[in-house]
């Protein structure tokens, strides 16, 4: 079993700053990644990154901008975002896979958070 809690969300002016956390408890080490979901839309490939940290993968829309990581010893997986723009709001989540097939889709990670919102003003 996995569970995985979101933090870090919350309302920024364009152009600002926010990082995303992400507990991981149950099994650890499994390849994970973050993705987002605007209203009406569908939910969004942003990020991955492998097991041990050091292989990872961006979104064409948020590279250079944002940057995921993962911290082994804490069980905690971030996303740093940089240079927020309003296109950027969404409920942002991370998800965690049971392999490392380097999936983009979300019916590639099995165990999934509850969210967190992330809210940017023009």
């Amino acid at each position: 079993q996995v569970q995985l809690v979101e933090s870090g969300g919350g309302l920024v002016q364009a152009g600002g700053s926010l990082r995303l956390s992400c507990a991981v408890a149950g099994r650890t080490l499994l390849p994970m990644g973050w993705f987002r979901q605007a209203p009406g839309k569908e939910r969004e490939f942003v990020a991955r990154i492998t097991r041990s940290g050091l292989a990872t993968f961006h979104a064409d829309s948020v590279k250079g901008r944002f940057t995921i990581s993962r911290d082994n010893a804490k069980n905690t997986l971030y996303l740093q975002m940089n240079s927020l723009r309003p296109e950027d709001t969404a409920v942002y989540y991370c998800a965690a896979a049971d392999r490392d097939y380097g999936a983009t889709s979300p019916r590639g990670y099995e165990y999934w958070g509850q969210g967190t919102q992330v809210t940017v003003s023009s």
